[in-house]
């Protein structure tokens, strides 16, 4: 088996067939062309689907995802929209709301735990979407200032507006045009940033300062 560096500097384990698949992936699509962070991210989010399309459908910044990258490996919170999100993603602990959260008048339960994962983990945390559009909705409402959102929720209702309004907001973030998406893709585009070496980590507390 090859090693990988991962999160907190301990290898990770590569089982012979990922690195078979990643072969394959990259003989089929050239992602030479693509900033280090930026490839790693198009990469495992294809690799997750089996859909090489996301690698044109994908909307991601370099100079944001260095700034999430170094956040996350600091210590930044990770919030997911459920709990499939969580499942996938790998050697990080998540907060996720969603078994607290009810629904009501004008509120999916999705977009409640948002309100109630705000409330938990304040500013500068990396929100993670990868099911309901309305989660994604939500979080744009708060004053989040997130150190990165991953809105790639899945969906004919919604799914593709709610990406755009997270583009058009400003915000750092990674999002795709297309209507499609989910928990397994969401996952994969933060466990890039977890398994992307870093260097110098910061401690959480003095990167905030």
């Amino acid at each position: 088996m090859n090693r990988m560096d991962h999160a907190n500097g301990v290898d990770r384990v590569v089982h012979p067939i990922e690195v078979e698949s990643y072969r394959r992936l990259r003989a089929r699509l050239d992602t030479s062309h693509f900033a280090p962070l930026s490839r790693a991210v198009v990469e495992r989010v294809v690799h997750s689907a089996a859909d090489l399309e996301y690698a044109s459908d994908l909307v991601l910044d370099e100079g944001e995802l260095a700034k999430a990258h170094a956040a996350l490996h600091a210590g930044a919170p990770v919030v997911v929209d459920v709990e499939m999100v969580a499942a996938g993603i790998t050697r990080r602990e998540t907060v996720c709301r969603l078994r607290d959260a009810e629904s009501g008048p004008g509120l999916t339960r999705s977009a409640h735990a948002i309100r109630l994962a705000y409330e938990e983990v304040g500013p500068g945390a990396l929100w993670v979407i990868g099911n309901a559009p309305t989660a994604l909705e939500e979080l744009l409402t708060l004053d989040v200032s997130p150190a990165l959102v991953i809105g790639l929720p899945v969906g004919f209702v919604g799914a593709a507006e709610s990406k755009a309004a997270l583009r058009a907001s400003g915000l750092p973030a990674v999002s795709n045009v297309s209507e499609k998406g989910g928990s397994a893709v969401a996952a994969a585009a933060l466990n890039a940033l977890l398994y992307h070496p870093v260097s110098q980590p910061v401690p959480y507390s003095e990167e905030k300062s």
